[in-house]
């Protein structure tokens, strides 16, 4: 049984049998290749929480409510990118075990895969949304294949065709979207077709991945790889939630806020926005 943090994200606080949903964040940015920094994006996001309410206007419903667990931040060797994906394994694949949805808070992109592979060992037909500015579908970059860059190919290497459906790509190397053709589905610059991926996706199991630099560095510019042209606040706000109302989802995260290129703080107020939206949404599911 994990322990309880004395710094949780708000209202995160019930016991750990009781909850539904098991936060824990991932402090590892071993590959960026641009601008370090989401390793401290764990810790910002439990601080800046407080600034916020636990009621949701939008969905009418209050956080406070909802059965989550935090489980705080792993213990992550710096740069060491094999070791960190085993250790973020272990303990999504001890909140699975436990018949519990872990939603883990990165961290660079490449987190997601130590997340991924324990939930693909128990839902081996499990299919993956994902909501990103950039393809991340390179095989390798720079000649290393465990990368943030290639995160989606190394998640592809376990799921196969059909399985990988991305929404908001507006960035990537021309052989990544000639690769992905006819393997994976990418919906370029916002989330039209949404809908009609989660009514495809009914009853299959679901992984969320969502690297918040989908959102135009006009309103979230603390990222390592800010790219213009995204899509605004409320474009991912309604689409995040469809997506935890309306899906089986059985694992999730939110990646890629470097909250000190944001010194007025509203990158991580959106990064702790979407994650209280997130989490009641996923408490008051559809399916």
């Amino acid at each position: 049984m994990l322990n309880m943090q004395t710094d949780a994200f708000m209202a995160c606080d019930c016991k750990y049998k009781d909850a539904d949903i098991v936060l824990f964040s991932a402090p590892f940015d071993g590959t960026t290749s641009f601008r370090p920094g989401t390793r401290f994006a764990g810790g910002a996001i439990r601080r800046d929480s407080f600034g916020l309410e636990t009621y949701s206007p939008y969905q009418d419903a209050d956080l406070s409510d909802c059965r989550v667990f935090d489980s705080g931040e792993l213990e992550l060797p710096i740069g060491e990118a094999t070791a960190t994906l085993k250790a973020i394994k272990k303990r999504a694949g001890s909140i699975l075990k436990d018949g519990k949805i872990p939603f883990m808070i990165g961290g660079e992109h490449l987190v997601t895969l130590g997340a991924f592979r324990a939930v693909w060992e128990k839902y081996p037909n499990v299919h993956i949304i994902h909501f990103d500015a950039h393809a991340d579908l390179r095989d390798d970059y720079l000649g290393v294949k465990l990368s943030h860059a290639c995160v989606l190919h190394r998640c592809y290497d376990l799921v196969g065709d059909g399985k990988i459906f991305q929404f908001g790509i507006r960035s990537g190397d021309r052989s990544e979207f000639a690769w992905g053709k006819g393997k994976v589905t990418t919906r370029l610059f916002d989330f039209e077709g949404l809908g009609e991926t989660l009514e495809k996706l009914k009853g299959v199991p679901v992984y969320f991945t969502l690297d918040l630099d989908v959102l135009d560095p006009s309103c979230f510019p603390g990222t390592g790889t800010p790219e213009p042209g995204g899509v605004t606040f409320e474009q991912l706000r309604k689409a995040a939630t469809q997506v935890c109302r309306k899906a089986n989802i059985v694992g999730c995260d939110v990646n890629e806020l470097s909250p000190h290129y944001d010194q007025s703080g509203v990158s991580t107020a959106a990064a702790c926005k979407i994650i209280r939206e997130m989490l009641i949404a996923l408490e008051n599911k559809e399916v």
